[in-house]
């Protein structure tokens, strides 16, 4: 072990005295390092470098049965427990899970590492594969469960085992890029023509990319504030409070450059702590912080299948925390009781 790392661990073993509950993120921005980073500092130890040979390793996923599948970015984490099923990795632009519980988007492209973790607390032991981008920052975590079969995470671990089981991590850093055209250079009018024939709402995204403008941009130069509407961040938490109230279903999208986890169903315990508001179900958890929301929109597309509405929440760089829709399906319009709601914000 290198003196850098051992010192890097030495401070980390310090934090973690100082304070037990203390989060490896958490810690990592303290120490002024990435999470990748800290995690390679026990490999030999507690955790196990694997071969970043993402889509094997997520093949093998499904033999590991109920498992918790954590995504986050810096402002909301969205925890879902359930069964890796249906993985597909054909298409180049998106790997995908597509189950009633685990419901997910990869984009392999920025995936870089990949750790097994053994993890001891005051809980008890927590195995995890975790796996991170080239600038160190988690992309995805999946835990064992107590309905995990924990032998088959033992055969993955040495299925895919690397022969570097170095302590060091490299890192570089991935720079955000916001590519807004000034205002004056749109052309409204074609502008407005393709909001308001959108096919779908995946067409959306093919739009911004046409006319150069960001996601908030667009917003601003929607045809009109029916179409995206801002409101006051606080709405956030009353529309999770009212889904939960009226047993309405809703769809939650939580996501980094690499991945979007998506939920889809009940929320039923909501609360706060300090700032952050969560919804805490058996199955499903999320965990926002309210002092990161910048923006809040309300956001209508007209589709083949009839409007459909979201309610889209923004940090400071314009970049998507976290989107809620009500339960829907390709082919079915979406529920009356998600427009009534968001309506009510």
């Amino acid at each position: 072990m290198s003196t850098i790392t051992n010192s890097l661990k030495s401070q980390w073993e310090a934090l973690k005295a100082e304070n037990p509950h203390l989060r490896i993120r958490n810690a990592a921005d303290q120490l002024g390092v990435s999470e990748a980073e800290l995690v390679a500092t026990s490999v030999g130890d507690t955790v196990t470098r694997l071969r970043p040979e993402f889509a094997a390793i997520l093949t093998e996923v499904v033999k590991l049965d109920k498992v918790m599948a954590l995504t986050r970015n810096e402002e909301c984490v969205h925890e879902r427990k359930g069964v890796y099923l249906n993985g597909d990795f054909s298409s180049p632009f998106a790997s995908i899970f597509v189950g009633e519980d685990i419901d997910l988007r990869m984009f392999l492209t920025h995936w870089d590492k990949a750790f097994a973790v053994a993890e001891k607390s005051e809980h008890g032991d927590r195995k995890s594969l975790q796996f991170f981008g080239k600038d160190g920052l988690a992309i995805h975590k999946i835990y064992l469960t107590k309905d995990s079969n924990e032998a088959a995470f033992d055969a993955l671990v040495e299925q895919f085992k690397s022969d570097n089981q170095s302590t060091e991590e490299t890192v570089a850093e991935v720079p955000l890029i916001i590519d807004e055209k000034p205002d004056s250079e749109i052309n409204l009018a074609e502008f407005h023509e393709a909001w308001l024939s959108l096919p779908d709402t995946h067409a959306f995204f093919g739009m911004l990319k046409k006319f150069g403008v960001t996601r908030t941009q667009a917003l601003r130069l929607a045809p009109n504030d029916h179409l995206a509407k801002q409101l006051d961040k606080t709405v956030v938490a009353k529309m999770l409070e009212g889904a939960a109230e009226q047993k309405l279903p809703i769809m939650v999208f939580v996501g980094n450059r690499g991945n979007i986890q998506i939920h889809t169903g009940l929320v039923r315990k909501t609360m706060w702590h300090n700032q952050w508001f969560n919804v805490m179900d058996p199955d499903f958890n999320l965990h926002l912080d309210t002092d990161k929301i910048a923006q809040v929109w309300v956001v209508r597309k007209p589709t083949a299948d009839g409007e459909v509405t979201a309610l889209e929440v923004y940090n400071e760089m314009g970049e998507i925390i976290v989107q809620f829709f009500g339960k829907r399906k390709p082919g079915i319009p979406e529920l009356t009781e998600w427009r009534e709601l968001v309506a009510s914000l």
